[in-house]
């Protein structure tokens, strides 16, 4: 039975560096980002940092797009002719049309044993996911099994975020003008998460980044870490504010993981600044 190859497949919102992937022999699927009329694949041509530096200079919003049902096609085609297993773990269905482009793929190559979760979440909560799929797969434990037990994790996964800058919420429309501007004066810093419909939702509002910090941390109490699992400090562009909230972590015995960058999918609805925790809850 242990001769299987189980492949586990994710798409660039799981926000691997290419360097990981390689290492956890994990394959990736990357969405295209669109900039001031340059169309880039996420991750493989466009490195973060690049990223954040261009949504600084041009100013404009970016445009995502889910991969091709042909993107998919062809690594089932290649698993359907070795026999291999294929579990893929998927950027949220009501962020993206990802789950959708794969499901397409699976019914256009034919083949039962390519499993596709909807991660309901984006960024390194899917990452969270994906790196224990691999943890099990490593064990032999079989690929139905995996997906189960990914099923049965990922309501617990858990994303609370603080935003430093209004600028993207109001470029991708999440906010007016207006209130971009009265939101800056007042050094209004939201704190977001993926809700378990797997949309992002803004769950409080507050001034400066002291009381951010305080808020990111007063939501993970409620919600505490399974302790079997890592606790990744996040950030977009910039480590500033996520080392503050890390060291503000250690005071509080809250043992953080190292630092996960956020990539295009999330990142540039949020911009700059951000940071935040992702982790599995109890």
């Amino acid at each position: 039975m242990n001769n299987i190859v189980i492949r586990i497949l994710v798409d660039s919102a799981a926000d691997y560096s290419l360097k990981e992937l390689k290492e956890k022999n994990i394959e990736m699927i990357p969405l295209s980002i669109t900039l001031s009329e340059t169309t880039y694949l996420d991750t493989v041509e466009l490195e973060r940092n690049h990223l954040y530096e261009l949504l600084e200079s041009t100013g404009s919003f970016p445009k995502t797009s889910q991969p091709s049902p042909e993107a998919f096609a062809a690594v089932f085609e290649d698993a359907k002719e070795k026999g291999d297993e294929v579990i893929c773990i998927l950027l949220s269905s009501a962020l993206s049309g990802t789950c959708q482009s794969a499901t397409l793929a699976k019914s256009m190559v034919e083949y039962d044993n390519i499993y596709i979760i909807d991660s309901l979440s984006a960024t390194i909560a899917i990452k969270l996911m994906a790196d224990y799929a691999d943890k099990l797969r490593r064990r032999n434990v079989p690929a139905e099994e995996i997906v189960e037990k990914v099923e049965g994790m990922k309501s617990r996964t858990r994303i609370f975020a603080a935003i430093d800058t209004l600028e993207y919420l109001q470029r991708g429309g999440r906010i007016s003008k207006t209130a971009a501007a009265i939101g800056s004066l007042a050094n209004l810093k939201p704190i977001i998460t993926v809700t378990q419909e797997g949309t992002v939702a803004i769950v409080s509002k507050c001034i400066g980044r002291n009381k951010a910090i305080a808020t990111v941390l007063k939501f993970f109490e409620e919600h505490p870490a399974n302790p079997e699992f890592p606790v990744y400090p996040l950030f977009t562009y910039g480590k500033e504010n996520a080392e503050k909230l890390v060291e503000k972590c250690a005071k509080e015995s809250i043992a953080c993981a190292d630092f996960q960058q956020v990539g295009a999918a999330i990142g540039s609805h949020i911009g700059a600044g951000a940071y935040g925790l992702a982790y599995v809850e109890k």
